[in-house]
């Protein structure tokens, strides 16, 4: 079995953690992470008033100059909105202030008052103008950007691929549990464990699979939740009402050839439902889903469950 050498920390609001095959490479690999944390989280965070993002929802219509970094963060929140027919859609900004994701998720009261919630569509993906010759990002008055669904994921994708180049070794990196491996990894693959919440300790249980490619990701309705009114609130919106999508499934994973894919397919399938699995196995993807009572799905492919020892 392959030795790895493992370090982790607070980033993005979540814990971002590195893997390597050789602990020689751990500080090269970590300063490579920590840069590409620093230049998303500058880039697209909706909760610094210094980010591009903040830039561009603030622009009042005007087309805003920015980096080639949020160029391509925004594209890929484009490609996102269009590859799922606009369920995993980045005009949810103002959708989620509106049910109080307003502020780091640290930060949002557990329990408050009533929300008053106005049920309609987000603005939608096609309102969004980016012109790679100008550099420039430009949306309506009315539209606010969210890119919280896929900038971590391409964060982690960007960060495992050019640490694995910088260092020449494995590298593993997990953000909240989206996952992305690149390099030679162990030869018995990166063990990972899939749970509802990335931050549960080992005792808390969960099947272990082995990632040798591409990236993970899991999408969870039963960890960023809130109550306002006595009701429950999550930060999955479904951008065709605008609202908390229904909870049909408490958690998705998802096997894909990025972190970015496997994200983007992770949430789609949370806002899709019960059509969730038939949409994921039209595309290939193995996946595993559970609903709100525990009983797991799996399609794709994905390994079966593993049998409980006879009592």
């Amino acid at each position: 079995m392959t030795i790895t050498s493992t370090i982790s920390f607070p980033a993005l609001g979540t814990t971002a953690t590195l893997v390597v095959t050789d602990e020689a490479a751990l500080a090269g690999a970590l300063a490579v992470l920590r840069a590409e944390l620093d230049a998303i989280d500058l880039a697209a965070s909706r909760f610094r008033c210094d980010s591009e993002l903040s830039a561009i929802n603030r622009a009042n219509g005007q087309p805003v100059r920015t980096s080639e970094l949020f160029l391509d963060a925004v594209e890929a929140g484009l490609r996102a909105a269009r590859i799922t027919d606009g369920r995993v859609d980045p005009t949810v900004g103002q959708a989620m202030q509106v049910i109080g994701y307003d502020r780091d998720f640290s930060a949002i009261e557990a329990t408050g008052p009533a929300l008053r919630v106005e049920v309609r569509p987000v603005p939608g993906w096609q309102t969004v103008r980016v012109n790679r010759a100008s550099s420039t990002v430009q949306v309506p008055a009315s539209v606010q950007l969210d890119l919280g669904a896929t900038a971590k994921a391409l964060c982690a994708d960007r960060a495992a691929h050019a640490a694995a180049a910088a260092t020449g070794v494995g590298v593993l990196v997990s953000l909240g549990g989206d996952i992305a491996v690149a390099g030679a990894g162990p030869e018995e693959g990166w063990i990972v464990r899939v749970a509802d919440d990335h931050a549960a300790p080992p005792e808390a249980g969960g099947p272990t699979y082995s990632v040798r490619s591409g990236g993970l990701a899991t999408s969870s309705t039963s960890v960023r939740r809130w109550e306002r009114g006595g009701r429950i609130v999550h930060h999955l919106v479904d951008p065709s009402t605008g609202a908390p999508a229904s909870e049909h499934w408490r958690t998705v994973t998802v096997a894909a050839g990025s972190c970015l894919d496997a994200n983007i397919a992770s949430c789609a399938a949370i806002i899709l439902g019960p059509a969730a699995p038939g949409w994921l196995q039209a595309r290939d993807l193995p996946a595993r889903l559970i609903d709100p009572a525990g009983s797991v799905t799996t399609v794709g492919g994905w390994p079966a469950e593993p049998v409980p020892p006879a009592t």
